[in-house]
C-alpha cells in the first residue's frame, strides 16, 4: 500500500512508505535516477509536464533535450502533482509492460493527448488548476479523446466523489492508500476488450440503434454516439440479453468483475447516461427499461 497526504509538511515529518518492490531510503529518484525525464531548460511549475520512461527508450536531441521515443507499448498518461507518488506509479507501470507520461497538473494534458493521443488518463482529482473532475470533463467533451478511459486515483473516497466520478464519465475509481499492484490490475483490467461469444454477432442491429463489438462504437439512426469502454460494455451485455431481466448484482458480475469500489446503485448511474446518449426521449426508454426493485431489461422495439 501507498499513502500520502496533500501536505508536504506532512509528508516530510513521516518514513516515507512504498511497496514492497524496492527498500526505500531518503527517496524514490536515488534508487531510480534515470526514469523521470525532463527537458533541461524547463521551468519548475505548476504546469510543467514530465515524461517518464526508461532510458533505454529514449534519446536526446542536440540541445540535450529528453524526447520520448516511439511508443511500442500502450501508454498511460498519468496526472498526479506529488512527484514521489507520480514516480512509484511509473515505475509499476513501466514494468507491467506500459509507457507513462506523467503530468502535475491538467493544464496541458488535453493538447498533448491530441498529439499523442493515450491509451487510458489516470487522474488525481486534488490537482493544481483544474482539478480531476474538470479535466474528466474535458476529456468527455473532446471527440478524438471522448472514449479514452478514464481511471481516477485519489484520496477522496467519499461515496459523492465516487458518483461524480462516475457521472462524469469515469472508467474506475481507486482511493488512496493504494496497492500499485492492484492498480496495474485494474488498469488492465479497464483496457480488456471483451471477449465476444462464439454465438454473438459482432454487429447488433435494433431497428435505429446499432452496436458495433469489434469497433466498440455505437450508432443511432447513423449517428455516432459517444461511449466510455464501461458504457459500452453495460449496452452490449444487456443488448446481447434482449428479454431477459438482470438484476444489479448480475450486471455487476458482467461487466465490474475486478472493480470493488462500484455499488449495485451504480448502475443506475450508467444506465441514465447511456439513456441520455441512445434515447429519442431518457424519461420514457424505448430500450433500457427499469424494473422497480429488481434491475433491467434491454427491450428491442417492433
Amino acid at each position: 500500500m501507498y499513502d500520502s497526504g496533500k501536505s508536504p509538511k506532512a509528508a516530510q515529518s513521516r518514513p516515507t512508505a512504498f511497496s514492497s518492490f524496492v527498500n526505500i531510503g531518503a527517496t524514490f529518484s536515488q534508487h531510480f535516477p534515470h526514469t523521470f525525464l525532463s527537458s533541461k531548460n524547463a521551468q519548475l511549475g505548476p504546469s510543467i509536464h514530465l515524461t517518464m520512461t526508461f532510458p533505454a527508450e529514449s534519446h536526446r536531441t542536440a540541445n540535450g533535450d529528453a524526447v520520448l521515443a516511439v511508443h511500442s507499448r500502450p501508454l498511460i498518461f498519468v496526472v498526479e502533482d506529488e512527484e514521489d507518488i507520480a514516480r512509484l506509479i511509473s515505475h509499476n507501470l513501466q514494468a507491467a509492460g506500459f509507457d507513462v507520461q506523467s503530468f502535475v497538473s491538467g493544464r496541458s494534458v488535453v493538447s498533448e493527448a491530441l498529439r499523442d493521443i493515450p491509451a487510458l488518463f489516470l487522474l488525481d482529482i486534488m490537482l493544481p488548476g483544474p482539478d480531476g473532475f474538470d479535466l474528466c470533463r474535458q476529456i468527455r467533451q473532446t471527440p478524438t479523446l471522448s472514449s479514452t478511459p478514464i481511471i481516477f486515483l485519489t484520496a477522496k473516497t467519499g461515496e459523492s466523489d465516487r458518483i461524480k466520478g462516475l457521472e462524469l464519465g469515469g472508467d474506475d475509481y481507486i482511493t488512496k492508500p493504494f496497492s500499485p499492484r492492484e492498480l496495474v490490475a485494474r488498469v488492465r483490467t479497464v483496457l480488456r476488450v471483451p471477449r465476444q461469444q462464439a454465438s454473438s454477432p459482432e454487429v447488433l442491429r435494433l431497428r435505429d440503434l446499432e452496436i458495433d463489438a469489434s469497433s466498440m462504437t455505437v450508432t443511432v439512426a447513423g449517428r455516432p454516439v459517444l461511449t466510455t469502454v464501461r458504457e459500452f460494455r453495460l449496452l452490449e451485455y444487456l443488448a446481447t440479453h434482449a428479454g431477459r431481466v438482470l438484476t444489479r448484482d448480475q450486471l455487476l458480475d458482467a461487466v465490474w468483475k475486478e472493480t470493488p469500489f462500484v455499488t449495485p446503485r451504480s448502475i443506475d448511474v450508467y444506465v441514465r447516461r447511456l439513456r441520455e446518449k441512445i434515447e429519442a426521449d431518457p424519461r420514457h426508454p424505448r430500450y433500457l427499461k427499469t424494473l422497480r426493485g429488481i434491475g433491467y431489461r434491454f427491450e428491442s422495439p417492433k
